[in-house]
C-alpha cells in the first residue's frame, strides 16, 4: 500500500522510522562528483525534518558538504523491514550552544575532549524528501502472507511505502 505524507506528519513519520534505525550511510559528493558514503549515527531528528550528526571540522565528509550540500540518508533495518532513503541539503554548526545541546555522553568515544573539543562540529541535513519502505509484520507473519498469497494467486502486500515531503 502507497501511503504519501506532507509537512508535519511526513516528520513524525521519519521521526518514527529513524527511531527504529539510528545508523545511516551518508552519501556525499564533493567538487570532484564522485559519491563518497559513509556509515554515520543520527543524533536528533527535529521537529523541521533536520537529521543532525556528530563530525568532525576535519573529515573528508565536512569538506564534500563545504564544496556541494546536496546528500543522501540510506537507512536500513533489515530485522523490522523497514528502509528510508533522504534526500538534503547539509550545513555545518559549529555553535557550541547546538553542540552542547545535542552532546551525548556516548559521543566522548570519537571526541575524547567532549563539548571542547575544538574540531567537533555538527552536520545538520534538512531533508527535502524521503521515500520509505515499512513493513509491519513479523518474520512469521510476513512468511503467512507469503503463503497465502502462493496459495490463493493474490498479489502480495508488502507493507507501506511512500514518499515523504517536508
Amino acid at each position: 500500500m502507497e501511503k504519501n505524507l506532507q509537512s508535519a506528519q511526513a516528520v513524525k513519520k521519519l521521526q518514527t522510522l529513524i527511531s527504529d534505525v539510528r545508523t545511516c550511510m551518508m552519501v556525499t559528493s564533493g567538487k570532484s562528483g564522485r559519491h563518497s558514503g559513509r556509515p554515520m549515527a543520527v543524533i536528533d531528528v527535529d521537529d523541521h525534518a533536520n537529521l543532525w550528526f556528530f563530525a568532525s571540522n576535519k573529515s573528508a565528509k565536512v569538506k564534500d558538504i563545504e564544496e556541494d550540500t546536496q546528500v543522501q540518508l540510506v537507512f536500513a533495518n533489515p530485522q523490522k523491514d523497514i528502509f528510508i532513503d533522504v534526500y538534503g541539503r547539509a550545513s555545518i554548526e559549529t555553535d557550541r550552544r547546538y553542540i552542547t545541546e545535542k552532546w551525548n555522553p556516548l559521543v566522548k568515544a570519537w571526541f575524547p575532549d567532549g563539548v571542547d573539543d575544538p574540531a567537533l562540529c555538527l552536520i545538520k541535513i534538512k531533508a527535502d524528501e524521503a521515500h520509505y519502505w515499512d513493513t509491519d509484520a513479523t518474520k512469521v507473519g510476513a512468511m503467512v502472507k507469503m503463503a497465502l498469497s502462493a496459495v490463493t494467486g493474490k498479489k502480495l502486500e508488502e507493507g507501506v511505502h511512500g514518499e515523504l515531503h517536508f
